[in-house]
């Protein structure tokens, strides 16, 4: 969710001064021994409004259970014939994936994150992406969103440039953006009305540069807090809810079902436990657009 950010440069990005240079050190310092923030969803560092500390550490869910727990008891299987199809969502948390094995375990679909903010991308994206394909799988590329980084219509950009795309080749699913709690305030510092314009703008430019609607990833929860449970995006974008229970629970307004329930945060494919809402022969149906 965060990196270690850039070198200060003067306003005419050349040089500064010498007072604007002490100006800085004092700064930092005062940064530096300023009491620390809250601590993030894995017990990282502090939250900095903007900063991308560690986004090698931020994946589709991982401040899920320190802010909603697991309730009740695991879903039971599914198989690929039924009414479920299951599938795993992973990052560069997850190391190196062995996708054959997976396969073979069951899992039909995966996503995978692509990108943060508008400076990282997930150093395991291209042969997770690349490997999944070849073994089998329906995936897409996730966008963890930092609403506080920047604006939603440039990580849209950012994403569809380093890895985000689609095509319709049945194999490749919507762009996906993953919107969840940061480790500070729990709405990244927007007002409900922002937070609804920062993921229209999103999604709008996603649409714009491949022809899909993204899905989107969030909890009711967060939905409710941080859009004021907004209905706009149920009539274009698919939903992934997350929910670490044995049923998906109620949804967010609008939506009449889910298409992906992340429905454990680990189990028996690397990363998170998810289902796809349906046969096999429908998420093709969700790759394809059709």
């Amino acid at each position: 969710m965060r990196d270690a950010g850039h070198s200060a440069r003067g306003r005419n990005g050349v040089r500064k001064s010498a007072l604007a240079i002490g100006c800085t050190a004092v700064a930092l310092a005062g940064v530096l021994a300023a009491p620390a923030g809250p601590a993030d969803a894995i017990g990282g560092a502090p939250h900095v409004r903007g900063a991308l500390l560690h986004p090698e550490r931020d994946w589709m869910g991982s401040s899920i259970a320190a802010h909603e727990g697991r309730v009740g008891t695991a879903p039971v299987a599914a198989s690929t014939t039924g009414t479920r199809t299951p599938g795993f969502d992973v990052s560069n948390w997850q190391g190196t994936v062995d996708w054959p094995a997976q396969y073979r375990k069951g899992a039909r679909f995966a996503y995978i994150k692509a990108t943060e903010g508008t400076t990282y991308k997930d150093p395991k994206f291209n042969a997770n992406y690349t490997d999944s394909y070849y073994a089998g799988f329906i995936r897409g590329a996730y966008h963890f969103a930092r609403p506080d980084n920047s604006g939603g219509k440039a990580q849209a950009d950012y994403f569809v440039a380093h890895g985000g795309g689609w095509s319709k080749d049945g194999k490749t699913l919507p762009p996906a953006l993953d919107i969840e709690y940061p480790s500070g305030a729990a709405c990244y510092g927007l007002s409900k009305s922002a937070m609804v314009s920062w993921i229209k703008a999103f999604v709008d430019e996603v649409h714009a540069k491949t022809t899909r609607w993204a899905t989107i990833y969030s909890t009711t929860d967060w939905w409710t807090r941080c859009t004021g449970n907004t209905p706009v995006f149920a009539a274009n974008d698919p939903l992934f809810v997350a929910r670490y229970a044995s049923s998906a629970g109620k949804l967010p307004a609008g939506w009449p079902f889910y298409s992906f329930w992340q429905h454990a945060d680990s189990g028996t494919f690397p990363g998170d436990q998810d289902y796809f809402n349906g046969p096999l022969s429908g998420l093709r149906n969700l790759a394809n657009n059709t």
